[in-house]
C-alpha cells in the first residue's frame, strides 16, 4: 500500500511540476534540484531522484539553474523582450516539462520513459501555449505597463505550484483537476451561450 501511494504521489508531483514548467521553466526546476539535493543531506525523503535525473542536485546545475532563473525573471518583465522570450522558452518550457515529469514519476521504471517524457511535455507545451498567446494581447492591450505585474504573477504561481507539488503532491494534483474542470466548464458554457 505504502508503494502504491508513493507512486500515485510521485506521478501528481510529476503533474504539478510539469505545469509549472509551462509558466517558468526555471523556478520548478530549481526547487526540485534544490529539495532534492536537502533530502539527499538531511534524510527527508521527499524526493528522491533517480540517475540520470539525479545530476539535477549538482551545486553546479543549481547554480546554473539559478541564473538562468534570475535572467528569465528580469527579461520576462520587459515589453517585447518578453515575446521574444516567450519564442525562446517554446524549446526550452516544454523540455524542463518533460524532465521533471521523468524525473518525479516515482513510477517511471515501470512506466515508459517516452511516456512520462510525453506527458511532461505536453504538460508544460500547452501551459506555456497559452501563455505565450495571451501575454502579447495583455502587452498590446495595456501598453506594456501590465508585464511586469502578470509576470510576477506568473512566476509566484509557478512558485507554488511547485513548492505544493513537492510538498503536498496530492493536494495540488487534486486543485489541479478541480481548476481545469472549472475552466473546461466555463469554456463549454461560453460556447453554449454563444450558440444560443
Amino acid at each position: 500500500m505504502g508503494e502504491f501511494l508513493a507512486g500515485i504521489s510521485g506521478i501528481a508531483a510529476a503533474f504539478g511540476l510539469s505545469t509549472s514548467a509551462g509558466l517558468n521553466a526555471y523556478i520548478p526546476l530549481l526547487v526540485v534540484a534544490v529539495v532534492g539535493r536537502l533530502s539527499a543531506i538531511t534524510g527527508w525523503n521527499l524526493i528522491n531522484l533517480r540517475q540520470p535525473w539525479d545530476t539535477l542536485t549538482s551545486w553546479w546545475i543549481i547554480g546554473l539553474l539559478l541564473v538562468l532563473m534570475v535572467i528569465e525573471f528580469t527579461v520576462d518583465k520587459i515589453p517585447a523582450v518578453d515575446t521574444v522570450n516567450d519564442v525562446i522558452q517554446t524549446v526550452v518550457r516544454p523540455a524542463a516539462g518533460a524532465v521533471l515529469f521523468a524525473a518525479n514519476a516515482k513510477v517511471v521504471t515501470d512506466v515508459h520513459p517516452v511516456l512520462a517524457l510525453a506527458c511532461g511535455l505536453l504538460l508544460a507545451g500547452g501551459v506555456h501555449a497559452v501563455k505565450a498567446t495571451v501575454r502579447p494581447v495583455i502587452t498590446a492591450s495595456t501598453a506594456g505597463t501590465a508585464n511586469p505585474i502578470v509576470s510576477v504573477a506568473e512566476d509566484v504561481l509557478a512558485a507554488v505550484i511547485s513548492i505544493l507539488s513537492v510538498v503536498v503532491p496530492i493536494l495540488m494534483a487534486a486543485i489541479l483537476i478541480i481548476v481545469l474542470t472549472t475552466l473546461i466548464w466555463l469554456m463549454w458554457r461560453k460556447r453554449a451561450r454563444a450558440a444560443a
